[in-house]
């Protein structure tokens, strides 16, 4: 990889890994776009571990509160809504990792056509569109039921496939189960947390078979570029939604997905 490439993908993934744009439809169609080669299944680690740094490091008061009062929960048997929206994340996590390890294969092999990238993009992204104009909640995290929690756990499922989004369909979900704006996008950045980490780990597993050769200076960099991209992008993201709301990020994903019909039909 050229240090180009290095610099366009990483901030790619930082920016797009928390929009409602679905990252994994525009790491696909770059290389599609561009001469570029396929660029790695280490750098797509590396890019993931600069974004989970990023949610990390954004959330971590919370996080610390939430594994603090999660543990104490264990113990006590005493549930705190800190430790209540803990235990949410570890429910709403389950359907899509028993997704992933079903249907990795299968998505990877099959649903990475430019094609269906664009049907995805325009279909949840009308979805979307139609949840947030709808919307009339005001619910924070903490009011989630566990039906709640499990409904958005399921819709997460559906981002395996390119072009949906993790972000956009969560936030999606819980927009039409009556949270706020910025509280469907909050519970969606924390969902993204151990999704990240378990997709991360599969593919380091992957790498590890593979006795692939490893540019160790590419990796820095891919992780540095992805989490400074990705901390800025929450940051502003969560200002812009409270203010302006979703349509804009509706109105991309159907233009791009109207350009990919017009270029690969």
């Amino acid at each position: 990889m050229d240090i180009l490439q290095i610099i366009v993908l990483s901030i790619l993934q930082g920016v797009t890994e928390f929009l409602p744009v679905s990252s994994s439809a525009h790491l696909i169609l770059v290389p599609v776009l561009t001469a570029w080669e396929d660029q790695g299944l280490g750098f797509d680690i590396a890019v993931h571990a600069g974004t989970l740094l990023a949610v990390v490091v954004y959330f971590r008061n919370d996080l610390v509160k939430m594994a603090t009062e999660w543990s104490r929960s264990i113990l006590t048997r005493q549930v705190t809504p800190a430790a209540r929206l803990a235990w949410g994340v570890l429910l709403a996590t389950i359907p899509v990792g028993l997704a992933g390890i079903t249907l990795k294969g299968l998505i990877e092999v099959h649903l990475r056509s430019p094609l269906l990238i664009a049907f995805g993009l325009i279909g949840f992204g009308l979805l979307l569109g139609w949840a947030d104009w709808r919307r009339r909640g005001e619910l924070d995290v903490y009011s989630l039921t566990w039906l709640g929690v499990l409904l958005i756990g399921c819709a997460q499922a559906l981002a395996l496939f390119p072009g949906t989004s993790r972000s956009g369909i969560t936030i999606t979900a819980a927009l039409l189960l009556g949270l706020s704006r910025e509280a469907a996008a909050r519970f969606s950045f924390l969902l993204s947390i151990p999704v990240i980490f378990l997709a991360g780990g599969l593919q380091l597993v992957d790498l590890l078979r593979s006795a692939a050769p490893t540019d160790w200076s590419a990796i820095v960099l891919a992780i540095l570029l992805s989490a400074v991209s990705a901390f800025v992008c929450i940051h502003y993201f969560m200002a812009f939604i409270r203010r302006i709301g979703m349509q804009p990020f509706v109105v991309y994903r159907i233009v791009l997905g109207l350009i990919l019909i017009a270029v690969f039909w």
